[in-house]
């Protein structure tokens, strides 16, 4: 097998784990953080680079891989002499943060940049920052990344649904179901407007979901099961 064919399975590898985590946390949305699409695209960012990062190497990776350490540092004192730890949540935080920064501004226009600035709006939204959450989020859909601006959409949305501008938050997904990417598919981010939408028009979010509820992809159908099952409750 040639070297380029090996580097595109590991790509589409890398891709189909990143799509398989979006569709079953998006069912999960009451376990995420405060801004839930936003907890769950995060968790899907970092399960995904953890798998692509077998294959891949180079300056840029290596301080991903740092900084990915770092946020997922575990807080009070180290079980192993290996394990990052921190004394407490906002140490961690602290640390967090700034090795994002120092990854989004050392390699701005890369890949590993956007995931940088992908984070920083991740930590304002959880910190509860909607200003400094945004502008990150809009950094990333603006970069040309399209795989990383359409998990951004959906973070973005959440946003904006958050400040009543839920109008301007379904336009952003439907803008995902319009054009899907290898991270996020037209069934997931279906799914995701139907969680955005169902709080004030939970027909409009049964409509949305019926259809997928016999799909043939296992990981979808339970996905829009688990979300008509919340509509009941």
């Amino acid at each position: 097998m040639d070297r380029v064919h090996r580097k595109d399975l590991k790509r589409d590898k890398f891709a189909l784990e990143v799509q398989h985590g979006l569709e079953y946390v998006s069912g999960h949305r009451k376990t995420m953080i405060r801004y839930g699409a936003i907890g769950a695209a995060v968790l899907v960012l970092a399960l995904g680079f953890y798998f692509y990062r077998r294959h891949e190497s180079g300056v840029r990776q290596l301080a991903l891989e740092g900084a990915m350490r770092i946020e997922h540092a575990s807080v009070g004192a180290p079980q192993t002499e290996y394990e990052v730890a921190y004394p407490t949540q906002a140490d961690l935080n602290k640390a967090a943060n700034k090795a994002w920064i120092d990854l989004a501004s050392r390699f701005a226009g890369t890949d590993e940049g956007v995931i940088g600035e992908y984070f920083l709006g991740a930590h304002a939204a959880d910190a509860g920052d909607l200003k400094e959450a945004q502008k990150r989020f809009q950094t990333v859909i603006d970069s040309g990344k399209a795989e990383y601006g359409s998990l951004a959409k959906l973070a973005q949305a959440q946003l904006l649904a958050a400040q009543g501008k839920l109008a301007d938050g379904e336009k952003l997904i439907q803008s995902v179901i319009d054009k899907p990417t290898t991270f996020v598919s037209k069934e997931a981010a279906i799914i995701a407007l139907a969680h955005l939408v169902a709080p004030t028009d939970p027909a409009k979010a049964r409509k949305l979901l019926e259809p997928l509820r016999g799909s043939e992809r296992s990981q979808v159908s339970q996905s829009a099961l688990r979300a008509l099952s919340e509509l009941g409750k």
